[in-house]
């Protein structure tokens, strides 16, 4: 039984799991999406969000601690000069991951991890989202804009009354 057993063992040795995490999150960094298991993926998410965290900060020190775990020039290079730079503002939540389903030769369930700043698609729905209108609502909104108009510009031709013309 695995009873407060906080980390997935994903049915591999210490070392095995140790480098395929490494060599994941190596993927994710240069490739900014991968497609794996959705067991994988969550194991994934706990391994690489710390290291996208370390890269704000851009000292030697931070560079070896990513190198030491990462095993991977190119990615700590890519992790410190690109996602560092995206991911700046953002204080948490780097990865996303989207379920496809099931495998067809086992039935594994499979799931696309993703860096969230990079997916252009959702970016561009976040911004231009639309308020959600139904037939009742857009009835009461002409009707109080209609409303609206008619008083204003009452409003305005009594002030153009009201104001003395200066001669």
């Amino acid at each position: 039984m695995r009873h407060g057993c906080k980390v997935n063992h994903l049915s591999r040795t210490a070392a095995h799991r140790s480098a395929m995490l490494s060599n994941m999150a190596a993927s994710l960094i240069k490739e900014k999406r991968i497609e794996t298991t959705l067991a994988k993926a969550k194991a994934l998410r706990k391994y690489v969000e710390p290291l996208i965290n370390k890269s704000k900060e851009d000292s030697t020190h931070q560079r070896r601690i990513v190198f030491s775990q990462l095993r991977d020039k190119e990615a700590v290079t890519e992790l410190f000069r690109e996602v560092s730079q995206k991911v700046a503002n953002r204080n948490g939540g780097y990865t996303r991951i989207l379920k496809l389903g099931r495998r067809l030769g086992d039935g594994a369930e499979m799931a696309m991890m993703e860096l969230v700043d990079y997916n252009e698609n959702m970016l561009k729905e976040a911004t231009t989202k639309k308020a959600k209108s139904t037939r009742r609502s857009s009835k009461k909104k002409t009707e109080t804009t209609e409303t609206a108009k008619a008083e204003t510009e009452v409003a305005q031709e009594s002030k153009a009354e009201e104001t003395p013309k200066a001669e």
